[in-house]
């Protein structure tokens, strides 16, 4: 089959197209032909070894795992014999983070667990944009987050996978969402439904004295105080991933904050596939839906990992990798 390999850490010119052995599935794994697959900031991390936690987790030097890829869909065409509840011919979708990753070839096994039926009123294209920006939207503003109705929110990055699923999950709760992206996404962000947008070259949303119940972020590049300062009584704020240093300034300090205010600064550590059912669900009911840039052929990428880390992409960039 054929997979996109690298050997090193380096600049996404560091993958190579290469044929490579077939996997045969194990007793409980399913064997995957990809339909589509999506590019995803993991993907971005794995390929450089950035930040460092990347190495920490997969090899100082050299990576454990040599095909990338999180977000695929595709059709099963072989079970191993633990396997209860998929068969051959059922079209699926997941998250592969948990599961070694590999979505970058044209064929991966994957552990029951990881895969759902994909919606049945969309293409794959459309799914492989969903798994994993869907559930850090999903997990972040609902289960972490506990939006209600009728709250003030804002979401840091809204024009990427995240932000415009999220602002799709937010108006299901009736609420009045700001989003943060840069000049080039703003027009997408209001026929999203965005209620206001800024743009952050221009406008600072920790520095405007607007305040909000809830705060989505994507990028996590301003101090925790600053963010603490731009929610109201009681607010949360939900960092999703961005600068490390940020990151951990939001662990160290978040408690700290919550100690001597009524807000909360949180990181969500994201359980992958957890309810993607509901997704399916809310997806069958037309009630969110993908917001694609793409689909792109499997040949590109390499180019299309560098364009996502330069961050002007609108949605989620999707590869189809079987037409």
């Amino acid at each position: 089959m054929k997979a996109f390999v690298f050997e090193k850490y380096g600049l996404p010119d560091v993958l190579q197209l290469k044929e490579v052995q077939k996997p045969k599935p194990k007793d409980n794994e399913v064997l995957v032909r990809i339909y589509a697959a999506s590019i995803n900031d993991w993907d971005w991390g794995l390929v450089r070894g950035k930040p460092f936690i990347i190495r920490m987790l997969y090899g100082l030097n050299k990576s454990k795992i040599n095909i990338p890829g999180v977000d695929i869909s595709g059709k099963i065409e072989a079970v191993g014999k633990d396997v209860k509840k998929l068969k051959p011919g059922d079209e699926v979708y997941g998250d592969l983070s948990e599961s070694g990753f590999g979505g970058f070839a044209e064929f991966v096994c994957v552990p029951e667990h990881s895969l759902s039926q994909k919606p049945s009123n969309i293409s794959f294209i459309e799914a492989a944009a969903l798994p994993h920006a869907a559930l850090l939207a999903l997990q972040g503003l609902v289960e972490l987050g506990k939006i209600k109705p009728k709250q003030k929110i804002l979401i840091n990055g809204a024009g990427g996978g995240v932000g415009t699923l999220g602002i799709q999950i937010a108006k299901l709760y009736d609420t009045e969402v700001c989003g943060v992206d840069s000049k080039e996404k703003l027009g997408m962000l209001r026929l999203l439904g965005y209620d206001t947008v800024i743009d952050y070259k221009k406008e600072d949303f920790t520095e405007n004295g607007q305040k909000y119940d809830l705060i989505l972020d994507t990028k996590t590049n301003r101090s925790a105080f600053k963010y603490a300062g731009s929610l109201r009584k009681n607010g949360i704020y939900i960092t999703v991933g961005g600068s490390m240093s940020r990151l951990f300034e939001i662990l160290f300090l978040g408690s700290l904050i919550s100690v001597f205010s009524n807000k909360k600064l949180k990181i969500l550590s994201l359980k992958p596939n957890k309810n993607l059912s509901y997704i399916t669900q809310l997806v069958e009911k037309k009630k969110i839906k993908s917001v694609i840039d793409g689909g792109h052929s499997f040949e590109e990428i390499p180019k299309l990992l560098q364009y996502f880390g330069e961050g002007k992409h609108q949605g989620k960039i999707v590869v189809e990798i079987l037409k």
